[in-house]
């Protein structure tokens, strides 16, 4: 049995939570493989909502074995909250959510390097979330960092101790203050919390899962235009969030690999700074922005909005070497008559190319636009995919004409239930 990955295919807020939600009871492991509590996969069912960070989104069905693999970096405190948070669920956590010992730790004192490196960028920064993920892959890169296996030994708060001298020195090099004593009693408390958890080699664990033939969904965090190698860079976030980012993240073979599901929005929208060649800077960015509740799940920061982009869209296509699509609210596009399409960019000198430019935040880039016929009607209570609407039947024929992929799923509203499977 091979492992199915599922990764958003724009700048993240895609709606990966809800798809693996609704995907999860076709499968008996749900494993993250990158990125941190600046992700958040929002879930709605049973007229409940809720917002997972850190933990993978097949916590609510009750037989699926869900695993925090080493690629992801931990907090500690917000991992504690959030399982706090999902106590009225009645959900068996300590049998059914495995941790990595590999995972990396995000310290107090990585939030405060987060802060101070930000802030010392002035107009230039980036739009971090400000929860240490960056800090974090740093250490782990430079060797230095402290993995949730090491909370079981009994050096570790001699350890702890020692990064934190070398962070504080780096921090004396920038104007910023700060009070790093009242977040460590909080952090500790949750290290306590955490040692009750299944620490284990989650490697082990997923192979045996493929060797034993159980139905493995890796799933991803932020977006592949947010990765580290192959996004907006230096507009990205600090991990690898493409499908070669499941096999580093989770210890699997590149030959276990099978269904690659990108998901995407029938629009686009990013969060913070970074380049962003659809924005829509007008009265109908303001209209899309409203219907689709553009909000970020970890921030509440406002998303910026515009028209889908094909060139962005085929790029992160072609690298995750995606097999089906899944596109996302496209009930929020039922509140326009005209749809645009970016199919092309116009670079500054004149010429036209599907390609992505290597520094979009230095090429002037026009977007060459095909319009659409909107299908100007509510779309949230139809179910099957033959009761859509024709013109939005002919927009996902489109999409599907100019990427060569499927669309498989239509997501027709925030709810479980509000999917349509073709």
């Amino acid at each position: 049995m091979k492992v199915d990955v599922l990764l958003g295919l724009q700048w993240g807020d895609e709606g990966k939570g809800k798809v693996v939600d609704f995907l999860a009871p076709k499968y008996e492991v749900v494993a993250r493989f990158q990125g941190g509590p600046n992700a958040g996969h929002t879930l709605e069912f049973d007229g409940h909502k809720h917002v997972l960070h850190q933990i993978p989104s097949g916590i609510f069905r009750e037989n699926i074995k869900n695993i925090i693999g080493n690629g992801v970096v931990l907090d500690p405190v917000i991992f504690k909250k959030e399982i706090e948070g999902l106590a009225h669920f009645n959900i068996d956590l300590k049998k059914n959510l495995f941790i990595s010992k590999k995972t990396q730790l995000i310290l107090p004192s990585h939030k405060l390097l987060d802060a101070a490196y930000e802030k010392s960028k002035g107009k230039n920064k980036i739009g971090s979330t400000l929860k240490g993920i960056g800090p974090s892959y740093q250490d782990k890169v430079a060797r230095n960092g402290l993995r949730v296996g090491d909370i079981l030994a009994p050096g570790f708060e001699a350890r702890y101790r020692n990064l934190v001298a070398k962070h504080e020195n780096t921090l004396s090099h920038y104007d910023f203050d700060y009070n790093l004593t009242e977040a460590e009693a909080p952090f500790f408390e949750a290290i306590d919390f955490l040692k009750g958890f299944n620490l284990v080699n989650s490697e082990y664990l997923v192979n045996q899962s493929i060797r034993s033939s159980k139905t493995v969904l890796a799933e991803g965090a932020q977006g592949s235009l947010l990765d580290v190698d192959f996004g907006s860079y230096p507009y990205v976030t600090s991990s690898n969030t493409m499908t070669a980012g499941a096999c580093t993240g989770l210890g699997v073979a590149p030959r276990n690999i099978g269904e690659v599901f990108g998901i995407f929005k029938a629009y686009c929208t990013r969060v913070g700074g970074g380049p962003f060649p659809t924005e829509l800077f007008d009265q109908t960015g303001e209209e899309m922005q409203k219907e689709g509740n553009e909000f970020g799940a970890t921030t509440g920061r406002p998303r910026r909005c515009g028209w889908l982009d094909l060139p962005a869209l085929k790029y992160a296509i072609m690298i995750n070497g995606v097999s089906q699509l899944f596109m996302m609210k496209a009930d929020v596009l039922s509140i326009f008559e005209e749809i645009k399409v970016c199919t092309h960019y116009k670079l500054g000198d004149g010429s036209i190319t599907e390609e992505m430019p290597f520094q979009l935040m230095d090429e002037e880039i026009t977007p060459v636009y095909k319009i659409l016929k909107g299908w100007n009607t509510d779309v949230r209570n139809l179910n099957e995919y033959d009761s859509l609407p024709v013109e939005l039947k002919d927009y996902i024929s489109f999409i599907e004409k100019e990427t060569g992929v499927p669309v498989t799923i239509v997501s027709v509203g925030p709810d479980r239930k509000e999917t349509v499977l073709r």
